[in-house]
C-alpha cells in the first residue's frame, strides 16, 4: 500500500491559523500610535523637565511590552501554523500569550498600589495642570487604542482566505460564540473574539490604561479643586485593584485553554444526545477540548449492537459546536 492511496484519510492540523487575523493588524496598529505617543512624552518630559510626562511615557513602555507579546504570538502562531510539531496547530499560542500578558499586568498593578500606598504615607507635591493634561492625553490616545482594538469584523477560514468577527469585551461567551463547519475538502471556520485571548489581552492593556487615566484625572480634579489630596493615591489603589481583578480572569479563561479543561456541559450533553439518538448508541467517553481561538478537538468513544464506521458518527456532530477534529471509536458489544 503506498501513501496515495491513504490520502483522503489525510488532513493537515491547521484549522485556518495560517492566516493573517484582523486582531493581528489592528494591534500593530496600536503598538504604533502607543509608540509614538510613548516616545513624544518622553522626550518631551526631558525637554520641559516634567517628570509627569516622561513617567507616563515609561508607563507606556511598560504596556507596549505587553502588545508586543500580543503581536509576535500573531505572527508566530501564524508562521508555524504548519509545522508538525504542533500536534493540533498553533492555536494554543494565543491563550499563552494571554497568559503571559496578564501576568505582566497583574505586576503593573501591585507596583501601582504600592506607589500610591507610599504616596499616602508620605504626600509628594503634585503639579495640577500638568498631571491633568498628562491624564487627559493618555485617556485620548488609549480611547483610540480601544476603538480600533474593539472594532467588529467577521473572520471565518475556508481555503485559502480569512475573515474575523471580533468583540474583546464579550467575556460570557467566551466559550459559545463560535460556529465552525468541516467538511472533506476544506474548513470553513467561523470565531467570534470572546475566544481570541490574545487579542483580548491587548484590549485589558490599553483598557485599563485609560480607566487608571479617568480615576487619575477624577483624583487630581478633586485634589486641586477641593484640597482632597488623598484622592490621587487612593485611586491609584482602586484602579490597581481592578486591574488585578480583571487579569485574574483573563488568567482563568487562558488556564482552561492551556490545561485542556473539558468543554462547557451542555455542549458535551449535546454531543451525547445527538449521538445516543442513534440506533443504540452509548458515548461511554467523552472529551472536547479547545485546540484554539473557537475551536475544538474531540475524542468520543462508543458502545452498540450495530456499530457502523466512524466517519457516520463523525458526520452527526453538529456544524456549530466548534469541533474541527474527532477522533471516533466504536466498539461492538457483540466483541
Amino acid at each position: 500500500m503506498n501513501s496515495d492511496s491513504i490520502s483522503q484519510w489525510q488532513h493537515t492540523h491547521v484549522f485556518g491559523q495560517d492566516q493573517i487575523r484582523s486582531g493581528e493588524r489592528r494591534t500593530l496598529l496600536v503598538i504604533i500610535i502607543t509608540g509614538i505617543m510613548m516616545v513624544g512624552e518622553i522626550i518631551t518630559g526631558i525637554i520641559f523637565g516634567s517628570m509627569a510626562l516622561t513617567a507616563d511615557g515609561i508607563h507606556m513602555g511598560s504596556h507596549m511590552v505587553g502588545l508586543g507579546i500580543t503581536f509576535f504570538a500573531y505572527i508566530y502562531a501564524r508562521k508555524h501554523a504548519q509545522d508538525q510539531l504542533y500536534s493540533f496547530g498553533t492555536g494554543k499560542v494565543n491563550a499563552l500569550a494571554g497568559y503571559s500578558s496578564a501576568m505582566i499586568l497583574i505586576f503593573i498593578a501591585f507596583f501601582m498600589a504600592y506607589e500610591s500606598f507610599v504616596r499616602v504615607i508620605n504626600p509628594v507635591e503634585i503639579l495640577y495642570n500638568k498631571a491633568i493634561l498628562v491624564a487627559v492625553i493618555g485617556l485620548i490616545v488609549n480611547g483610540i487604542s480601544m476603538v480600533i482594538l474593539g472594532e467588529k469584523g467577521h473572520t471565518h477560514a475556508h481555503g485559502d482566505h480569512d475573515h474575523e468577527t471580533l468583540d474583546p469585551t464579550d467575556d460570557e461567551n467566551a466559550d459559545h460564540d463560535h460556529e465552525v463547519h468541516t467538511h472533506a475538502g476544506h474548513e470553513h471556520v467561523h470565531i467570534r473574539t470572546g475566544d481570541d485571548h490574545n487579542l483580548k489581552a491587548a484590549y485589558l492593556h490599553v483598557f485599563t490604561d485609560a480607566m487608571t487615566s479617568v480615576l487619575a484625572i477624577v483624583a487630581l480634579l478633586a485634589a486641586k479643586y477641593f484640597h482632597l489630596v488623598w484622592m490621587d493615591p487612593l485611586m491609584g489603589i482602586v484602579g490597581a485593584l481592578l486591574v488585578i481583578r480583571w487579569s485574574v480572569g483573563l488568567i482563568q479563561g487562558t488556564t482552561k485553554v492551556l490545561l485542556d479543561h473539558q468543554s462547557p456541559a451542555e455542549t458535551q450533553q449535546r454531543i451525547t444526545e445527538i449521538l445516543e439518538s442513534y440506533k443504540d448508541t452509548k458515548v461511554s467517553d467523552l472529551h472536547i477540548w479547545s485546540i484554539g481561538p473557537g475551536i475544538y478537538s474531540s475524542e468520543i468513544t462508543l458502545v452498540t449492537n450495530d456499530p457502523d464506521s466512524p466517519n457516520t458518527y463523525k458526520e452527526m456532530i453538529p456544524h456549530d459546536s466548534g469541533i474541527v477534529h474527532t477522533t471516533v471509536e466504536v466498539h461492538s458489544i457483540l466483541d
